[in-house]
């Protein structure tokens, strides 16, 4: 049953209304409230405060506790990106966790992508407790974090990443399945396409699709394209019309490099996947978009801000952070089949 609505013009709700309500002290609905209550306060008497709060239609005054304790429960998510739908979901999942820890969320697409992000609030770093930086190298962040405030790193390099937590997507693995799944169609002349972007994430990538092939008798050349469906269709074009022996699958970076690799086969007369089998990586709506629909590493983005800003709630209030890398998964679809 729902609890009795506030009147307009009726005074708010204090937090020594809850106790009153409740039958416990006020320190007692801060401890509850505030989810510091675990050990401290039984879990019957916890619930019963809730739902005092609920019935009364108590909010917290953030503004007062916020500066009473000298923070704002304020996290800066640095993206690279909108345009690119990974990082939006990112965001959702970020936010999701941050909602349930009283965290607001600023969004911040750098607008040099991966390259040296400018500092969006100046000197109002102390509005912030904490980064959470997305596809980012460390170094580029100094003048948005200075040098006090916590940071947490996605999708970078663990080895040379100056945040105090580092969490990552488990790409090597991703590529490891793909290769598996093209070697057991018999594919062993392969055209590695990959983002033309000096970034950790692709460079991993890369050297799995290496150690992936280590030992086998396969053959495979490298292009480069930037990270558009255009770009990727004329690099691939002029790939597969060269002179000599045609791959018969070509391994892409990306899904935008993907559709760009289908569409240069469709203008060479190749049908996908019967003369050249394509994979992507990432799973974006545009994966399922293109006909045939691409077979193509699954990245839990959601998952992914979820496990980042379990990191950086966890770094703020003193606590180690889950190090295990998140896993990925193989969507075989109909872009790649046996090798003709």
């Amino acid at each position: 049953m729902a609890g009795p609505q506030q009147e307009a013009g009726a005074p708010r709700p204090t937090s020594r209304d809850v106790a009153r309500a409740a039958g416990v002290s006020q320190a007692t609905v801060s401890l509850v409230l505030g989810d510091k209550w675990r050990g401290r306060v039984a879990e019957p008497t916890a619930e019963r405060v809730r739902t005092a709060a609920r019935q009364l239609g108590y909010r917290p005054n953030l503004a007062a506790r916020n500066l009473r304790l000298g923070r704002t429960r304020t996290a800066l998510l640095v993206v690279p990106a909108l345009t690119n739908e990974f990082f939006a979901h990112v965001h959702t999942g970020a936010a999701r966790v941050a909602a349930r820890h009283g965290f607001g969320v600023l969004l911040y697409p750098s607008p040099e992508g991966p390259g040296p992000a400018r500092d969006p609030f100046d000197s109002a770093r102390a509005s912030l407790d904490g980064v959470l930086a997305s596809s980012m190298a460390s170094q580029v962040l100094a003048t948005i974090r200075g040098d006090d405030l916590p940071l947490v790193m996605l999708d970078s390099d663990p080895a040379r990443s100056l945040g105090a937590a580092t969490v990552n997507l488990d790409l090597a693995d991703g590529m490891r399945q793909v290769t598996e799944h093209l070697l057991a169609l018999g594919h062993r002349d392969f055209l590695h396409l990959a983002a033309a972007v000096d970034s950790w994430t692709f460079d991993v990538r890369a050297g799995a699709l290496a150690a992936a092939l280590h030992g086998t008798d396969t053959a495979v050349r490298r292009i480069t394209a930037p990270l558009t469906v255009a770009a990727a269709r004329t690099a691939a074009e002029a790939a597969l019309a060269a002179p000599g022996p045609r791959p018969t699958a070509v391994i892409c970076d990306d899904d935008f490099l993907a559709a760009g690799v289908c569409k240069a086969a469709r203008r060479l007369g190749l049908r996908v996947p019967e003369d050249l089998s394509v994979t992507g990586f990432d799973d974006l709506t545009l994966a399922t978009a293109v006909e045939p629909e691409l077979t193509t590493v699954r990245l839990p983005a959601e998952r992914f801000g979820e496990r980042g800003m379990e990191a950086l709630v966890a770094v703020v209030e003193g606590r180690a952070p889950e190090a295990a890398p998140l896993p990925v998964e193989l969507v075989v679809r109909d872009s790649t089949g046996p090798a003709r």
